[in-house]
Parts: structure tokens; sequence; C-alpha cells
């Protein structure tokens, strides 16, 4: 740990991204209160609405029923994830012109280290970046920066007056206005965690700035509590590289995929996608995992384990005989959700051959990989799933295994679509849109 003397992170978060995106994107719904949902349905809820539908009580989790009574005016767009992970890496382009990113959390949440002059600038260099954001992108797309000495802070700050604001947390000042925040303003605070404080008889910002740091830890149970003491003072963390443990997607299914071949189509679909991310970061898998929730509100998982591979043919196989002993066991006739899990990671060459491996068995799982890089260079040149292995359905609402999560942009290369759904994706879209907004 350090405790830095001055500014060293700037952070931004922008502002109700999705439904801003919309409306910068889209110019004829800018003026109007704008909701954004996942997929066209009376039964579905909003994933993200803008400040001017926040005005009318409105909340991400709030039925389109409900949000139109609240709001008639709204319009009720559903959500593009390829276009706002390219709107993404064109922010990253405009913030590149002034400060590399250090890292990036989220598709509209990122930080950047400040070194040298740009510490002591650090305010003109937040104006200079939000403008130039402006310039660029238009008036909706705004974005609030956070200015402290370490991450934690500047997150934390990035929060404090949202939209388009600007909060500098300058180490001299500690704790400041932090004595003004609930609990679970701090990054890594959820309710859960809330409630062990209180009943550790911490109730505010200002308790938990006078424990000692043994005595965080042991409510913590672990370092974290330590951690969590230290970046409220300031303190800059080296925090080990997490490696990377599964690949994997889910799909809640709508009403008219839930039958058993069209669970099973989701979840072939979703398989395919989680190898495609896993052979472009350089992986191989030696275990796949399925859940299948049930109409019931049961659910059934289980786990196979094989030679580590990277092959579409390997996981499908696999995938597929989990789901027919499922199918079997659980007894269903209806699913509400799937799920997909690639484990047991390792590197390209990490590995050593199976010793017990048949020469013919080594050869298949040879011609396999290579048919599937084969496939995987036509599709990235084609832009779009041009070949598969078997039927490839692309579920309602699209995206399947290339929605945007906290934490993850997908790869523009995760919205490849399967061929069926690239004829006719761009006049779905224009009807759905049509239906939607009403």
């Amino acid at each position: 740990m350090r405790l830095p003397t001055e500014i060293e992170s700037l952070y931004l978060d922008f502002d109700g991204f999705f439904a801003n995106a919309e409306k910068t994107l889209r110019p004829e719904f800018a003026e109007r209160p704008v909701g954004v949902i996942p997929l066209n349905s009376k039964h579905t809820s909003l994933i993200a609405r803008c400040y001017k539908a926040k005005a009318y009580g409105i909340q991400r989790g709030t039925s389109v029923a409900e949000a139109r009574r609240l709001c008639p005016d709204i319009a009720l767009l559903i959500a593009r994830h390829d276009d706002y992970v390219r709107l993404h890496h064109d922010i990253l382009g405009v913030l590149d012109q002034f400060v590399p990113v250090k890292k990036v959390w989220s598709v509209d949440e990122m930080e950047c280290a400040l070194i040298g002059r740009e510490r002591r600038t650090c305010v003109e260099l937040a104006h200079k970046i939000k403008t130039a954001l402006r310039e660029t992108f238009g008036p909706y797309l705004t974005c609030s920066i956070g200015l402290a000495p370490n991450q934690f802070l500047a997150k934390v700050a990035a929060e404090m007056n949202k939209p388009d604001g600007l909060v500098v947390m300058r180490p001299q000042d500690l704790p400041g206005r932090l004595f003004e925040l609930s609990l679970t303003a701090l990054p890594g605070i959820s309710r859960n965690m809330q409630k062990r404080l209180n009943s550790s008889g911490v109730y505010s910002v200002e308790d938990l700035w006078d424990l000692s740091p043994k005595h965080a830890r042991k409510i913590w149970h672990s370092v974290e509590g330590e951690r969590m003491w230290a970046s409220l003072r300031g303190y800059a963390i080296d925090r080990p590289e997490t490696a990377r443990r599964m690949f994997g997607h889910g799909r809640i299914l709508s009403s008219d995929w839930r039958a058993p071949d069209k669970a099973r189509d989701c979840l072939r679909l979703l398989t395919v996608k989680a190898a495609r991310r896993l052979r472009r970061e350089g992986y191989t898998a030696s275990a796949l995992s399925i859940s299948l929730g049930l109409t019931n509100g049961q659910r059934w998982s289980h786990e196979t384990r094989f030679f580590p591979a990277r092959d579409d043919h390997t996981f499908l196989t696999e995938m597929n005989r989990l789901f027919q002993v499922g199918l079997q066991m659980s007894g269903a006739t209806r699913f509400k959700k799937v799920s997909v899990m690639l484990h047991g990671i390792a590197s390209l060459g990490e590995t050593s051959d199976d010793l017990f491996e048949q020469a013919e068995q080594r050869s298949d799982r040879t011609r396999w990989e290579t048919l599937t890089d084969v496939m995987d260079t036509l599709n990235a040149r084609n832009g779009n799933c041009v070949v598969s292995l078997g039927v490839t359905k692309e579920p309602p609402g699209g995206y399947a295994g290339a929605k945007i999560a906290f934490g993850r942009v997908p790869d523009l290369n995760d919205f490849a679509l399967t061929p069926d759904a690239a004829r006719g994706h761009a006049q779905m879209l224009e009807r759905n849109q049509e239906d939607a907004i009403g």
C-alpha cells in the first residue's frame, strides 16, 4: 500500500448510458422521456431509463405497463447492445486524446491514471474531457467525473453529483463529504454487507472510518475489510490480477421458447458463443456444466469433464448429452432459463497430451479443431455467422451471449448473427421499435 499526496485517479461514470445512447443515436427521441427494454413484450421490464423518465418515478425494473401508466409519453426502445459497444469504443477514442484509459470497468465506467502535470491540472483536464465528449456526441451523452487519490474514492466521487457532475476529493480533505454518504453508497457494501456491519455496531460511514484495520478484517471475515479501511483513507492498493475461471452465458426464455426443443436450441447457441470467446482469448476448457431453470421454480444442473478442448463439436456434444440427462431426470416439459459454463480453463500450451489417448482419437480431435478455426475465420471475415455446426437459431430479442453486463463489455465479434437472424435483423428491429414506442 502507498498513501498518495495528490489526486491520481480520474473516474468517468456515464449517466443513464443506454437511454442517453439512444437519444444520441436517434435524435427524434432526444426531448422525450426514454426507457430501454430488452425485447418487444408488454410483460418485460425496463433495463435503463433517462433522467426525464426517472423524474416520473420510473426505475430500472419498472414494468412496461407501469412505465406507460406513470409517463404516457415515454418512448420504450429495444436495447441495441452492439450499438452501445460501438459507442463505447468511440468514447475510448476521445479519452485517448487527453489521457490513457487505465482500466475499463464496464461499458459506461472507466478509470484513467493521472501522472505528472495531469495531477496538478486534473480539474481543467476533466472539463476538457467533458467538452470534447459534448462536441463529439452532442448534449445527451453526459458523464459524471470523480477525481481522488485512488480509484475507489474516485468512483465514489463520480456518483456524488449525478448527472453531469464533477466532484474533487483531495487527500487533505478526507474524510470530508464521505460522512454524508450511506454505507451502501460505497463500492463493495451490499445490502447483506450493510446488515453485517449494522450487527457489529457500524451504521454510518463515520462509524466505518473509526474502525481499526483488524476490526474491519474481522467483520469482513477477510483481508477485504482492511482494504476497505485503507481505500477510504486514500491509500493506493495493488490488487493481484484475477485468473480467468470460466466462460459462460445464460438466457431467460420467452414464453414461446420454453419447450424442450427451443430450450436446447438456445442452449446450443449460448454454448457456441461461449466457445468463441474462449478461443479468442486463447484458452481451452476441460469441463462443461449446464443449468436448467424449470417453470415450477426448481433447477437442475450438472457438470461433465473431458480432455482439454477448444472446438465446437466437443462442447456441443457434451452440452447435448447433459441436456438429455437433465430432460429425463427433471421430467420437465417447460423451461424458464438455461445457462452453460465452460470450466477447467487453461491457456493454450499449458496442457500435456493424454498418454492414453488413441491415435485415432487424437487425429479426430485435431480435425475438429482445424474445422472450428476455419469456421471462425469465415465468420469473422463476413461479420456474421455464415457457417456453423448444424442449424443455429437466435431466440427472440437477439443478443444471445452478447449482452452487456457490469464488468464485461462484449467483443464486437460476439454480435455476429446467425444466417437467418442476419437476413431479418434490420426489419425485426424496425418493426419491434414501432410496436414498442407506441
